[in-house]
């Protein structure tokens, strides 16, 4: 286990916004300056924001990766240190914790799902510490609410922004005559499969309006059951995994699980295979630009913007646990562009999912899944 202070700008991601600029979390606002504008938000004294990654570690071009630079920026604009932690397996987790509390955090952001258990119990026994969580409402006693009151959860309703990027899919398989697009997973949790439940469903929506049959696999939405890797390394498995769907002859696939996306390109090129790729959390082609060419467009999560906002609530003394949601509504997911296949989608197609998103912001299109958080 390895502790990094860190005082650096963050890295400029220029991801071209598809339907929607992606610049805020909603309900989740940026603090507050507490002196003057020109000087910019202050930090309480003694603020010390900390990070520590699951173990798909903040080099996964994903959402470990995406919350390191929303803290980056939080710290680079207050001007304080922060501590981030790798943690190399599920076991270093509650270790991680317990030496960030004694480096002297004052606000600890936990990287997904995994953590949940030990981030409440860490925040049950140090009270006067400000937590957040992605992707988990830290709820072990399943009443609805964080089991802890100074947890603040950070979520992601992604099977909006995921219905869309499976309308968008089916559409580009179609108009290739191909008509077969297929999806999996790293391990079965709500954060990976509400991906897989929107883009299925999304594709059932486009085979509905326009008449089609093209077909999905690699996820039952009505059985929650589908193909996974049993992790989120890529390795061999995760190889294997994504070469079981390319082989059912789809052209398109969505490898949803960090650096598994690598075993799909590698899949794809050492076959000559055609195929592409979407990605998850992040805009690949811009985060990763080895893949770029293999990248039809991106289902987004705005993690970085989510831990941002809330670093500087903590940061500026008003720090809120109410847990936040992103949507399309308040911008916290969507889809990136299409980057150079910008110009070979079929006609109207940007037209549909901007009707499409509307519609589900309005409430006139009901999209959701089992594992959509509560709002």
């Amino acid at each position: 286990m390895t502790i990094s202070r860190t005082k650096k700008l963050v890295g400029v991601v220029a991801a071209a916004g598809l339907l929607v600029a992606l610049a805020g979390c909603g309900s989740a606002p940026e603090a507050t300056p507490t002196e003057s504008e020109s000087e910019g938000p202050v930090a309480v004294e003694g603020f010390m924001p900390c990070l520590v990654s699951d173990d798909g570690g903040f080099n996964d071009k994903s959402f470990n990766q995406s919350a390191l630079m929303g803290m980056e920026k939080a710290s680079d604009e207050l001007g304080v240190e922060f501590i981030e932690v790798e943690s190399a397996s599920a076991n270093d987790y509650a270790p991680n914790l317990e030496n960030l509390v004694a480096e002297g955090c004052t606000f600890i952001v936990a990287v997904g799902f995994k953590l949940s258990a030990d981030t409440i119990a860490s925040a049950t026994a140090n009270p006067d510490i400000d937590y957040a969580i992605i992707d988990d409402i830290a709820d072990a006693d399943g009443d609805g609410a964080p089991d802890a009151p100074n947890i603040k959860p950070l979520q992601f309703d992604t099977v909006q922004a995921a219905y869309l990027g499976g309308y968008a899919a089916a559409a580009w398989s179609a108009e290739q005559g191909v008509n077969k697009i297929g999806t999996f997973g790293g391990i079965p949790i709500p954060p990976v499969t509400i991906f897989m439940d929107g883009f299925v469903d999304g594709a059932a929506k486009y085979n509905e309006d326009r008449g089609a049959a093209v077909e999905t696999f690699g996820w039952d939405v009505d059985a929650q059951e589908g193909s996974f890797t049993g992790g989120f390394a890529a390795n061999d498995t995760a190889k294997q995994t994504a070469q079981g769907i390319l082989d059912q002859g789809v052209d398109v696939v969505l490898p949803v699980g960090g650096p598994i996306y690598q075993s799909a390109a590698a899949a794809i090129t050492d076959a000559s295979s055609e195929s592409l790729l979407i990605g998850v959390d992040s805009d690949l082609a811009v985060v990763d630009p080895s893949v770029a060419d293999l990248v039809l467009f991106s289902i987004m999560k705005r993690i970085d913007a989510a831990v941002y906002d809330a670093t500087m609530q903590a940061a500026t003394g008003e720090f809120d646990a109410t847990p936040y949601v992103g949507t399309l509504e308040n911008e916290g997911v969507g889809l990136s562009g299409f980057g150079a296949f910008e110009s070979e989608l079929p006609e109207g197609l940007t037209d549909e999912l901007a009707a499409l998103q509307e519609q589900i912001i309005s409430g006139e299109l009901e999209v959701t899944s089992p594992s959509s958080p509560q709002q």
